[in-house]
């Protein structure tokens, strides 16, 4: 079953609002089984909209959801135009004037002319009821396909879809179940990746496909499963999943939606093992990471910030000469970082970052990008060097994905 989206607001366009309705409907479209083929952003223009709505008709799919431009204001000009594509006018609704009447009165607001107009729908739609907010949603049907227009508020939008639109189309539509199934990848680029999954790809079932989606480093690779029944779908989307974990197993650090600091947390406690940070370059963004993660608290016990190197020295005891002959951004001074912050927080391990997030202060030796890190535990200490962009809050992320992933790697290895 095929679906699209089109959503209308010039808000959108010019990024005042994000459009994350599309995000949450197409998610929902899925889990109901609807393939959803296309997006469209409209400027709140009759043409556009018009045109939007005869395009969408013309390949023929069996949904359309529309959301915006539903509000008691002059520029909400949705209703009319869909009355004039559907061929229809607008006539006032009873129920929704009654709704609208007692959500004001609740709230203390006067009814004015605006809300009253609201009330009003086009004669051939059937009207969703919305509890949330004073604009109803609206069902056409057209030549086998279902439009359905709602309020761009995402709470209205949400309510509706939750409470009518829903429930109506799984009835409607007994349709194929699709599944996503994501495993969550860091340490490989995206091209050398695909070139180790080539045979894999191309041995998985015509109803499974891959899809690749990267993010600084951490690459979600995301199976997508159809069949006539979940209990057809489901032991085809374990089986390829068990493949993954046999060919590339070091690069796998979780599954579905889990963040690379969820999953060392996850170890962490599973080991029983404490952590400490020295960070310099990541500036405590890999202790904010880490402490997002509920029930960090049982292994994490804090952080220093070394930005300077006094501090480093002072604190965490880097011995000055090391400083002087090799650079704070080094091997050593990084291994002494991570000695000296499991010393300081009493830890298991301690893990450390010095490096140079740019977009200045880099030289032909250590350019912009470059960091070290290191892992301290009592099996010794490791460290790794990596060099990233030259965008400074591009930096700081990968530094701190790059440090997680050799801290997951060093306890799995323990």
């Amino acid at each position: 079953m095929k679906a699209e989206i089109i959503t209308i607001g010039d808000e959108l366009l010019i990024g005042q609002t994000i459009d994350t309705n599309s995000a949450w409907i197409g998610w929902e479209l899925s889990s109901a089984g609807f393939d959803v083929r296309r997006r469209t952003s409209i400027h709140d223009n009759r043409d556009e909209i018009l045109n939007a709505l005869s395009e969408a008709a013309e390949r023929k799919p069996e949904l359309v959801i529309i959301t915006g431009g539903l509000g008691p204001t002059s520029d909400d000009i949705t209703k009319q135009t869909l009355c004039e594509f559907f061929n229809t006018k607008l006539v006032p609704d009873r129920e929704v004037l009654e709704m609208i009447e007692k959500m004001l009165r609740r709230r203390n607001f006067p009814m004015n002319e605006n809300n009253r107009r609201q009330a009003e729908v086009p004669e051939s739609c059937r009207v969703l009821p919305n509890a949330a907010g004073t604009a109803p949603g609206m069902w056409f049907e057209k030549d086998g396909t279902i439009f359905i227009s709602m309020p761009g508020v995402p709470g209205e939008m949400k309510y509706i879809m939750q409470e009518h639109v829903l429930p109506d189309i799984k009835k409607r539509f007994r349709s194929q179940v699709i599944i996503h199934k994501n495993i969550m990848t860091y340490g490989m680029p995206e091209a050398r990746l695909a070139e180790i999954l080539e045979q894999f790809e191309a041995e998985l079932p015509e109803n499974i496909k891959l899809a690749y989606l990267p993010s600084f480093g951490v690459i979600k690779l995301r199976l997508t499963g159809t069949a006539g029944t979940l209990n057809e779908i489901e032991p085809l989307i374990g089986a390829q999943t068990s493949k993954l974990y046999n060919i590339i197993p070091d690069l796998i650090f979780g599954e579905d939606e889990q963040t690379p600091e969820m999953a060392v947390g996850q170890l962490l406690k599973i080991k029983k093992l404490t952590l400490s940070l020295a960070e310099s370059c990541t500036g405590g963004f890999l202790a904010h990471r880490i402490t997002s993660v509920a029930g960090s608290s049982e292994y994490f016990a804090g952080s220093l910030v070394a930005y300077s190197n006094n501090v480093k020295t002072g604190i965490l005891g880097i011995d000055p000469a090391i400083l002087a002959s090799d650079g704070a951004v080094s091997s050593r001074v990084a291994a002494g970082m991570a000695e000296g912050a499991r010393k300081l927080f009493k830890t298991d391990l301690g893990l450390a970052t010095t490096g140079i997030a740019g977009p200045s202060g880099g030289s032909a030796d250590k350019p912009v990008g470059m960091v070290w890190i290191a892992v301290s535990s009592d099996s010794g200490t490791i460290t790794e060097k990596h060099i990233f962009s030259t965008d400074r809050i591009a930096n700081i992320t990968r530094f701190s994905l790059a440090a997680m992933n050799l801290l997951r790697l060093q306890i799995i290895n323990r």
